[in-house]
């Protein structure tokens, strides 16, 4: 049963790392980089640990000057091992007790520990503990553990055990200090060892404990020197220091409630050595404090989640932005000059015949904007389109501004920040983007209606009939002048004039008429012309928009909803 419950934390916490690595780097360039190096050395840190022995327990002994923690250490062990003296500070380096020497080298490798002393070679037969007389011990201390706690099941007694005893945390020597904050981050189980003058300590509390709070599980207040306390005075030194340990926000949470001991005495070094041999038995230790480490490195990236879910890309912000850049963009000015060119070439196909060469002399708009080609839906390598002026750009930077800001709202930082620089990441671009999507409109102005071509030809025909009739009366006229006797001109009947006469003033009303009903057409085709462009550019503009400043933001939010979601599915059971 416990071994398919390791297997079960196992599985969980790799499940853990591996979405605190995604959510890591789905934090790049957005959470804070200090935060993210502090992250990223846990993880490395994990992966270490992970590869070497996992039956192994790396318990460290931390403590100030003065607090017995090397004298501690050899009671324990039951051998003088760790140096202890007057002379302080005395622990300069790492001294180590293995028992279990297969696989141990990699894992003291690794802890850059070289002081090592093999206490038992397999681990399965304790050497014989040499502590002082004062603590008689006639078995092994990881004989004792396995017989009293593993209640002679070799399943739960197996595996290895390294006791470590630090240099003094608040050691004068700065290389002491360097080596114990790297072992605070390393071992699986710290065992935080104080004095009673000391306890209370601002150093071990506010630099190593209180930063630590989650690790509760695998951490171990031991008050040493209990001998230098009256007996009474005992429950209240450690009812004391439990509630400095509550504010350091360790409540219920310790491997164990905090322990009265004496080194010199022996006094509750037995019990001191069951609770450190328990854990190093059950083998959970490891993966409590990489579970820890974890749950840490994920709180801490959960810090910068921003908190709430981002106002997002609605469709009402996108269509308002599409809308601002329109306007900005110069298109509703480009609209305007497409429909002027068409009404220009309507009245140049539909208009008098006598009057069109004065049409002849206005410039088309769209050609001077290089906009007046059929380029058959290949879009213009230029335009002579103006850049765009201050306000022009005043309006679009507040566009871009206000639909960013309507995506990051309801999120604080990193991300709405990030949201709001995604929205004008390609701010620079825009301009340019928008005038190819004006410019890759075909306009076709000028292609000829069928209803231009059939105005034309009434128009010519009136032409024709003002012109025969003009002649006929040219004729007569020559011919009177010479006494020609001809005959006279017919009459229609119901009209009062001669024929010449009728032709050449219908063919005159006739070309005046069409021209007047050619305007009205136009204004007509102009409206249904000029909205047609108007679709044509926003749905360009639009398209621009889309993948300038929608997609950029809508690629952040799914980013950030990715880290969210990471660090969700990064949370460890309880």
């Amino acid at each position: 049963m416990a071994k398919v419950e390791t297997e079960s934390k196992m599985t969980a916490l790799s499940r853990s790392v591996e979405q605190v690595q995604v959510a890591w780097e789905l934090g790049q360039g957005r959470v804070d980089p200090a935060v993210l190096v502090d992250v990223e050395r846990v993880l490395e840190r994990t992966a270490s640990r992970r590869e070497l022995s996992a039956e192994h327990t790396v318990i460290g002994f931390f403590g100030a000057t003065g607090s017995g923690k090397s004298t501690l250490f050899n009671a324990v062990v039951g051998k003088e091992l760790a140096r202890s003296a007057a002379r302080r500070p005395t622990t300069s380096t790492a001294q180590a007790a293995v028992w279990g020497e297969a696989g141990s080298q990699e894992l003291l490798d690794w802890l850059q520990v070289k002081n090592a002393t093999v206490m038992d070679s397999s681990g399965d037969d304790a050497a014989q503990a040499l502590n002082s007389a004062q603590v008689p011990v006639t078995t092994g201390f990881w004989n004792r553990v396995k017989t009293s706690v593993g209640r002679g099941s070799t399943e739960t007694a197996q595996g290895g055990l390294i006791l470590l005893d630090l240099p003094d945390f608040d050691s004068v020597e700065a290389s002491n200090r360097t080596i114990v904050e790297r072992m605070v981050s390393m071992v699986d189980v710290l065992v935080w060892v104080v004095d009673p003058q000391k306890y209370a300590d601002a150093v071990i509390h506010d630099d190593f404990i209180a930063p630590l709070a989650e690790h509760g599980g695998v951490m171990l207040a031991v008050l040493n020197q209990a001998d230098r306390l009256d007996e009474a005075e005992i429950p209240h030194v450690l009812d004391s220091l439990k509630l400095l340990l509550a504010q350091d926000g360790l409540t219920g949470n310790l491997l164990a409630p905090p322990l009265a001991v004496s080194a010199m005495t022996g006094y509750n070094i037995a019990k001191l050595r069951e609770t450190l041999g328990r854990v190093a038995v059950e083998k959970s230790a490891a993966v409590a404090r990489i579970g820890a480490d974890v749950e840490t490195a994920r709180a801490s990236l959960a810090a910068h989640d921003g908190g709430g879910i981002p106002g997002g890309i609605t469709g009402t912000s996108t269509r308002t932005l599409e809308n601002k850049l329109y306007e900005a963009s110069g298109a509703p000015q480009v609209v305007k000059a497409a429909g002027d060119a068409y009404k220009l070439h309507a009245a140049q196909n539909t208009g008098w015949i006598p009057t069109r060469w004065l049409l002849k002399m206005r410039k088309d708009p769209l050609k001077r904007l290089h906009l007046h080609e059929d380029h058959s839906g290949e879009p213009l390598s230029k335009s002579s389109l103006p850049p765009l002026n201050p306000s022009q750009k005043a309006a679009m930077s507040s566009a871009l501004r206000s639909f960013a800001t309507s995506s990051a709202q309801r999120t604080g930082e990193p991300w709405s920040h990030s949201i709001r620089d995604a929205a004008r990441s390609r701010e620079a671009e825009l301009p340019n983007a928008l005038e190819r999507s004006i410019a890759r409109t075909n306009y076709r102005a000028t292609k000829k209606q069928w209803w231009w071509q059939l105005f034309n030809v009434i128009q010519w025909l009136g032409i024709a009939a003002a012109l025969v009739g003009l002649l006929w009366l040219t004729g007569i006229f020559a011919a009177q002048y010479f006494q020609i006797q001809l005959p006279p001109p017919p009459y229609v009947e119901g009209f009062p004039f001669p024929l010449p006469t009728l032709l050449v003033m219908t063919g005159l009303l006739l070309g005046i008429v069409i021209a007047a009903l050619g305007r009205v057409c136009a204004a007509i085709g102009h409206k249904i012309y000029a909205r047609k462009i108007e679709r044509q550019i926003f749905s360009h503009v639009s398209d621009t928009t889309r993948d300038y400043v929608v997609e950029p933001v809508r690629k952040e939010l799914e980013r950030r909803e990715a880290y969210v979601d990471a660090l969700y599915n990064a949370r460890l059971s309880n």
